[in-house]
């Protein structure tokens, strides 16, 4: 069972690595991590997706509602959550396989943003199984580097919300 919280945290030195010591002493599972500051420049927004049995899940959220620098926190489910993931691909490529690497650009909606004669960087913005998917088709062609970032996720709007 997977699990998304976004947690509102004071943005000040060490709030990360009180966060991720609670999950490490405890040893609960972070499936993926990413940090950003929000509207004001003094809360930071952490974005955890962690999964584990119902208990553990419900743990992880009382243990951060404990901590002095957390502000609020959102629990939700995949399916209640929009997500995104943005990962940035260097390959190496050659006459032979540049073609079918701007297919699978194409199809998955993945863009070129840097090339030279031999490399190829493609940046895909998308859910976590379309970024994922992504590195599959590219893993019989020579990468080179790969920077992916974690989870964003936000909660569904609501259908009666105005």
């Amino acid at each position: 069972m997977k699990r998304i919280y976004s947690v509102l945290v004071e943005n000040r030195a060490g709030v990360l690595s009180k966060v991720a010591g609670l999950f490490a002493r405890r040893c609960f599972n972070i499936d993926s991590l990413a940090v950003g500051e929000t509207f004001d420049k003094e809360v930071s927004n952490i974005t955890i997706v962690s999964s584990g049995e119902k208990n553990t899940l419900e743990q992880i959220e009382k243990q951060l509602n404990k901590k002095l620098d957390v502000i609020k926190i959102k629990t939700f489910s995949e399916e209640e959550s929009l997500s995104r993931e943005l990962v940035l691909v260097k390959v190496k490529y050659n006459k032979n396989n540049r073609r079918e690497l701007m297919e699978i650009c194409e199809l998955l909606g993945a863009k070129i943003v840097d090339m030279s004669k031999t490399l190829m960087t493609i940046q895909l913005c998308d859910v976590p199984e379309k970024t994922g998917l992504l590195m599959q088709m590219l893993a019989s062609i020579s990468v080179v580097e790969v920077a992916r970032t974690g989870t964003l996720a936000l909660q569904k709007c609501a259908l009666n919300e105005q």
